[in-house]
């Protein structure tokens, strides 16, 4: 018999827990086993009977182990006492699990406890430098009291514990000891367990613990400071658990991670990864390996997994973090840019700021027809449809999927009053974003139509209400887009420079700075027009002055076509 002996809590998978208690048996470690209350008697005899045929295996008085409650640390101890008091030779007790699973051949990590006579393995640290506790109770949990489960009562759970809080209700550590936490996976010399089960005190400790919340994490943590003589304040089990406490379960495809990590036994194994159970379990002659358990060669690798969990590639959204406000990682995941009423002053503006930028340029996307495609395209990357009906049952999401789906593709498209406007306040905010406003040129068209002018001014003065609402947004100190706005009138004074500014923005690289700007539309009698919506109580102010008069500075008059006269 090995001076090992194993302790397993089992309360599913008994075809795994048996295939395992059988490897640790073989290697000549006793085996005692606590199997859940809650596991039905024929279950259990079933599981029991199919262990018979082994020596050294002992089942233990069972009891309830609901999570988080006293039933964890009963069992332990009821099998540990059954542990000490059958197998005299054993000189470390193990605790594991029914879905643990040994990584290396079990004489290595007999051989290295025998090294280590006096240590104790146990996870054991202050309330004050826990990192991992997850659900807002750390020194609570030790001076409040917890009755009810949190699963199963979780409204009599919660209740309980804000009147207690309400009436500044504490307890006291029985003897003034420090408590501590730690993995629930030990390993503990015989001296120290026999001393905390065999202590004087023991009853007033367990009546203390049982109101413990998680006492399984912090009942033997304590307690062992006080009796062992060298504490090695690690699990030699290999476990891991994500942001929100709960474990990382280990599939097949985690085995070379599991070799990796050199440690002796991991948690918690999926039942059907068959090819860990193959590998990890079968026989083999194998030349000795003294390799100190270094989980911390993974450690890089899960926090990785957490990270991609919790914050993801920038501006995709998936299912793990979707309904979580705040944790998108960024709202899009690439730059583009929004502009609004270029393609109102200037004549066919997106083939030429294409040709000059090199991006992709699109009309009106949040039209209320459709979304304007670059060459009026149906469908574009990741099927997105033109559909307004299907644009506008999710606007944020139909925009960062676009920016998603075109990824390495600089997307440019028109905004106007006119559009959708779901999306204002995620545009502004939007680091991504580079917005690019001249406002008052939604007027042009309207300049330009051929509608009666009462419905003009209705129409004027409504979309100066919206556009108003957008610039007092592109405003707010909660932008983070990069934004310029002009006045229609201070933009046609020098519109070369300030387009000039916009594709220097957008980062296109050309030894030549631009020509010529495109086509402006004929402006002539747009002062008039401006005067006419004044007149007619109207006040347009977002276009700057206009003279009523003439065109403003920058706008030429219309060049006569030369003629030939014949003499």
């Amino acid at each position: 018999m090995s001076g090992v002996g194993i302790i397993m809590l089992v309360h599913t998978a008994f075809e795994r827990a048996e295939q395992v208690a059988r490897h640790w048996n073989a290697a000549g470690c006793p085996v005692v086993i606590h199997v859940d209350e809650a596991v039905s008697r024929k279950a259990f005899a079933t599981f029991k009977t199919k262990l018979s045929d082994l020596q050294d295996i002992r089942f233990s008085n069972r009891h309830r182990c609901e999570w988080g409650t006293w039933g964890i640390v009963a069992a332990t101890q009821e099998a540990s006492e059954q542990m000490l008091e059958n197998f005299p030779d054993v000189r470390h007790v193990y605790l594991a699990s029914g879905s643990c699973l040994p990584l290396r051949p079990v004489e290595e990590l007999i051989d290295y406890l025998a090294e280590r006579p006096n240590t104790d393995f146990i996870e054991s640290a202050t309330t004050a430098d826990v990192p991992w506790t997850v659900g807002g109770l750390d020194e609570e949990r030790f001076t409040l009291r917890f009755p009810f489960s949190w699963k199963r009562h979780r409204i009599l759970f919660d209740g309980y514990v804000k009147l207690q809080r309400r009436l500044r209700f504490s307890r006291k550590m029985p003897n003034g000891i420090t408590p501590h936490m730690g993995s629930q996976w030990w390993c503990l010399t015989r001296q120290t367990l026999s001393s905390i089960l065999e202590d004087p005190d023991r009853k007033l400790y367990d009546r203390y613990f049982k109101r413990v919340w998680i006492p399984d994490e912090s009942y033997f943590q304590t307690l062992a400071r006080q009796r062992s003589q060298k504490i090695e304040s690690r699990s030699l089990t290999l476990s891991k658990f994500d942001f929100q406490g709960k474990p990382h379960i280990f599939y097949d495809d985690h085995l070379q991670l599991l070799r990796r990590s050199d440690c002796f036994v991991a948690r918690k194994i999926w039942p059907h990864a068959n090819r860990l159970y193959e590998v990890f379990l079968s026989v083999k002659d194998s030349p000795a390996n003294r390799t100190e358990p270094n989980p911390g060669k993974i450690d890089r690798i899960f926090a990785k997994a957490v990270d991609r969990r919790t914050r993801g590639r920038p501006g995709l959204y998936m299912h793990s973090r979707f309904p979580n406000h705040g944790w998108e990682n960024g709202t899009t995941s690439g730059q583009y840019s929004v502009l609004q009423g270029f393609s109102d002053l200037f004549e066919e503006f997106e083939p030429w700021f294409g040709k000059a930028t090199g991006a992709k340029v699109h009309g009106h996307l949040f039209a209320p027809d459709k979304a304007h495609y670059s060459g009026e395209q149906g469908v574009v990357n990741g099927a997105l449809s033109d559909s307004a009906e299907v644009r506008d049952y999710n606007p944020r999401a139909f925009l960062t999927s676009l920016i998603w789906n075109t990824r390495g593709e600089r997307q440019c498209f028109q905004f106007g009053p006119a559009d959708n406007q779901d999306l204002t306040w995620l545009m502004a905010a939007d680091p991504n974003a580079q917005i690019s406003v001249i406002s008052g040129a939604w007027a042009v068209p309207l300049f330009r139509s051929n509608k009666n002018f009462s419905e003009l001014r209705t129409e004027a003065a409504e979309l100066q209400k919206i556009e108003s609402e957008f610039l007092d947004v592109l405003r707010s100190p909660h932008s983070k887009a990069r934004i310029r706005i002009w006045t229609m009138a201070d933009f046609i004074e020098n519109p070369m420079e300030h387009l000039q500014t916009v594709i220097d923005e957008i980062g296109f690289k050309s030894l030549r700075r631009l020509a010529e700007a495109p086509k402006m539309n004929d402006l002539t009698g747009f002062g008039q027009f401006l005067q006419n919506l004044k007149n007619q109580g109207m006040h347009p102010y977002l276009m700057g002055d206009f003279p009523v008069v003439g065109n403003p500075v920058g706008v030429q008059q219309p060049t006569p076509k030369p003629y030939l006269v014949k003499k």
